[in-house]
């Protein structure tokens, strides 16, 4: 598979996974700050997951996932800054400043969200997958669960209905170790979290998820699968997150030594090697590469906070009563 790649295709890997890294170590500085308030889930070490997949997505097709949705949003194309402005509860965010950091939405973009609910998003995906396929539509759904969310009834109830009527749905487990602070371990049954889509008829891989190449070569042949109409399909990416669940999570339930040693094999440096063993690019290329970036962050930062806070009338707009 990484053969197959052009040069831009390279760039764009490293290019967007270093992007969504710089942009949550500005979120996290913004939060130390109080200029984000609530809940703020990171996705530092997760990058290869979500860029992987984006290598495979076609414009049209659907992503629904988890409240770890930062990363998600930059992957698919949308604009850094007013996803910070989200985060940091302004009219100028992707929902108005209204849904902050874990409820972004983006039609245009077939973006649906950012759920605050475990295992939420999940049979939503699954309706979206149900939309695709009754209209007749060519595009696919895929549907990011938490390993966490994997013994919930909801998660098992949406996998028999996909599989049942075949629906256009690739459900992919970031596996990320710990549901909150409690391993996956200690949590879950059986040690392969896909096999949970057996009991329903629907096949699926485990894969290391912090080989972006190993990520984007088994999510083109799930995607294939999908997309040609045998039904669902489950995708479990091994991989790992840096931070704590969220902000407010010191993550003094692993070792130093546990983190240490998941960071030897980083997505970011796994693929900036890549590229330099090619030759695509050379070390000052990479470097200037992170420093457009940083700017970028910098400046979708400062774009934030002084963008103005939603007026009050808002309150109301698109709440059902």
């Amino acid at each position: 598979m990484k053969n197959k790649f052009k040069k831009e295709d390279y760039i764009k890997i490293y290019t967007k996974m270093l992007q969504i890294r710089r942009f949550e170590e500005r979120a996290a500085q913004l939060y130390g700050m109080g200029h984000i308030g609530g809940f703020c889930h990171l996705y530092i070490g997760q990058e290869a997951v979500v860029v992987g997949v984006l290598m495979t997505i076609e414009n049209n097709d659907s992503v629904v996932t988890t409240y770890r949705d930062h990363g998600h949003m930059i992957a698919r194309g949308l604009e850094p800054k007013k996803i910070m402005a989200e985060l940091t509860g302004r009219q100028t965010g992707y929902s108005n400043g209204k849904g902050g950091s874990m409820h972004m939405f983006s039609k245009k973009n077939n973006f649906y969200g950012g759920h605050g609910i475990v295992g939420a998003q999940v049979p939503i995906g699954t309706g979206i997958a149900f939309t695709h396929k009754y209209r007749k539509e060519k595009q696919i759904c895929r549907t990011y669960i938490g390993d966490g969310a994997m013994n919930n009834g909801q998660v098992f109830e949406a996998f028999n209905l996909a599989s049942l009527w075949k629906l256009p749905v690739l459900y992919i487990i970031e596996n990320n170790m710990y549901g909150m602070g409690t391993s996956v371990d200690r949590a879950s049954a059986g040690k392969d979290l896909f096999k949970r889509g057996e009991a329903f008829g629907i096949k699926g891989k485990k894969i290391d998820g912090m080989d972006v190449f190993r990520v984007i070569e088994a999510a083109q042949l799930a995607g294939d699968y999908v997309r040609s109409g045998k039904g669902p399909y489950i995708l479990e990416v091994q991989t790992y997150r840096y931070k704590g669940h969220s902000m407010s999570d010191p993550a003094k339930y692993r070792t130093k030594e546990e983190l240490e040693s998941y960071k030897v094999n980083d997505p970011i440096n796994l693929a900036a090697k890549e590229i330099l063993k090619k030759k695509i690019l050379s070390k000052n290329d990479l470097e200037k590469i992170n420093s457009e970036i940083i700017k970028e962050i910098k400046d979708a930062a400062q774009y934030a906070i002084d963008s103005p806070f939603p007026e009050e009338k808002e309150l109301f707009t698109n709440v059902y009563l």
